[in-house]
Order: structure tokens, then sequence, then C-alpha cells
């Protein structure tokens, strides 16, 4: 009779060592009876990341556009930051769902909650919110170890990235996320908190929206010491073209950075904030006297 009160004992406690919370980035308490064993990602980034904190293994389905590491191009897609198919989530059968709080659907959203699935909703306003994302998910999945190595890895290669370009010259960016329509980011982007990182100041910080339109007089207005955009695709597209056509801004340095890095809110970003470091860095040497 005692061995088998130990032995029910001993079930007990691993159970409750089983059991898994963490509260999300809405402050919604996320708690699984287990680790998640099969996680669906709703946005690339949020893939990549559950890859990094070790629990690629779990990802059963993915939301479009998911194409790193190259295992997650292999997964089924679910649908895309607009429409999920949720006949193919429920398919599935997850038992966690990772969501972009701010770039899915928010009708969409409102449907997965009524499915009574268990959501972690995430939205990334700080470089820092990488790693604790990292580390929150490494918690959920059971991937603890790898995802906080991975986390401290992160954190390691900012601060010495911060280090680095701490008291450069300072210049006036602009920061072009899209060129029909004209977009750019304000001081709330992490775009915009790494051309801080990297010594230089976003000339269209002071503005309300996130991904505000502007026109190019306001970016002559600006009077940018550099304009930086994302390297185009396959589209074959000169998405610079406009500043090299207008006489204005021709004598004006054009750079163009890794999007995949430094528009995703990856751990991967921390690439694409050393490039763009890299490469300001090279146009303050060239304007030395």
């Amino acid at each position: 009779m005692r061995l088998v009160l130990l032995l029910v004992m001993a079930l007990l406690a691993a159970g409750a060592r089983a059991e898994v919370a963490v509260t999300d980035d809405t402050g919604a308490r996320v708690v699984l009876a287990r680790p998640a064993q099969r996680i669906v990602s709703l946005a690339p980034h949020l893939t990549e990341l559950l890859f990094a904190a070790g629990a690629g293994a779990q990802v059963v389905g993915v939301g479009a556009y998911s194409d790193y590491p190259a295992a997650a191009e292999a997964l089924p897609r679910v649908g895309d930051a607009v429409l999920l198919d949720l006949e193919r989530v429920l398919a599935l059968k997850p038992d966690l769902i990772v969501v972009w709080q701010d770039g899915n659907a928010p009708q969409q959203l409102q449907r997965l909650a009524s499915l009574g699935l268990p959501v972690y909703a995430s939205r990334l306003d700080k470089l820092a919110d990488i790693a604790a994302t990292l580390r929150r998910l490494g918690t959920l999945a059971g991937t603890a170890a790898v995802a906080q190595a991975r986390a401290w890895a992160y954190e390691g290669e900012l601060a010495a990235l911060r280090q680095r370009y701490a008291g450069r010259r300072e210049l006036k960016v602009f920061y072009q996320i899209w060129h029909q329509p004209l977009l750019t980011v304000n001081g709330k982007h992490l775009i915009s908190q790494a051309l801080q990182l990297c010594g230089a100041r976003n000339v269209f910080a002071g503005l309300a929206a996130l991904t505000p339109a502007v026109g190019a007089e306001a970016v002559l207005a600006a009077a940018p010491d550099v304009i930086v955009t994302g390297r185009a695709g396959s589209d074959g597209e000169d998405r610079l073209d406009l500043w090299r056509r207008l006489r204005a801004t021709q004598h004006l340095p054009l750079l163009t950075v890794d999007a995949d890095t430094l528009h995703r809110s990856s751990d991967r970003i921390v690439d694409g904030v050393r490039e763009l470091c890299e490469k300001l860095d090279a146009v303050r040497l060239q304007a030395r006297p």
C-alpha cells in the first residue's frame, strides 16, 4: 500500500512539473497541461523564433511566407495575415497557436479564440522583446535550455553592437520600407530602434503611425544624410529608382540592406542591425575630409 501511495505521489508530482505557463504580450496567462507538442505559427518571424527556441520539431503548421529556416518551407500552410484556413488549423490538432497580435487580422484572432485552443499572442515593441519571447516560447515548448542559450547569445550580440557604435557621429536617415506607395517607419518601430543603435536618427521618428506613408517632398524637406531601403527580391524592381532620378537626392548615399533579417522581428534581426551599422559607418568614413 505504501509503495502504491509513493507511486501515485510521484506521478502527481511529475504531472505538476509537466504543466507550463507564461504570460503573453497582451497580459493573458497561457497555461498548458504539458509542453506543446503540436504548434501552429501564424507569422514568419514567429516561425523563426520557434525554431530558434528549439521547438522546430513541434511546429506542424505555419502562416504564409514562413521560409526560414529551410525546414519551415516544407510545413503545411494555414493562411496569411488576412485570412486563415481554420479547418486546416483544426485538422493539424494543435495544442498551441502562436499569433502576431498586431499583424494577424483581429477577426481571425477572434475566431481562433472562439475555438478554445491555447493561443500565445506576440507583440514585439522593442529589440529586447525578442529575447524575452524566445524564453517564453521555450518554456511553452519544453525547450527552455535551448531557448535560454539563444536568448543570451542574441542579447550578447546586440550589446556588442550597441557598445561598438556608441558615440558615432549622428546621421539623419530616411528609411524606406516600400516604394509604391512610399512608406517609412516611426520612432517606435524596431527598424528605428536599430538606426538609433547604429548612431543614426530616423527623420520621421515623430510621426504617429508605425509605418506611415510620406511624400517625396516631405523626404526632401527632412534633409536626410542617407536613404536606406530593404533589398529587392526577385521582382527586378529598383526600389531606389525615385531617388536616383531626382536631382536633389543624386548626391546622397543610397543604401540597401537585407530585408529578410532587418524587417523581420526574429533573432536574426541582429544580423540586419549589424549590416545596417556597418554600411552607415562606411558613409561616415567616406564623408571624412
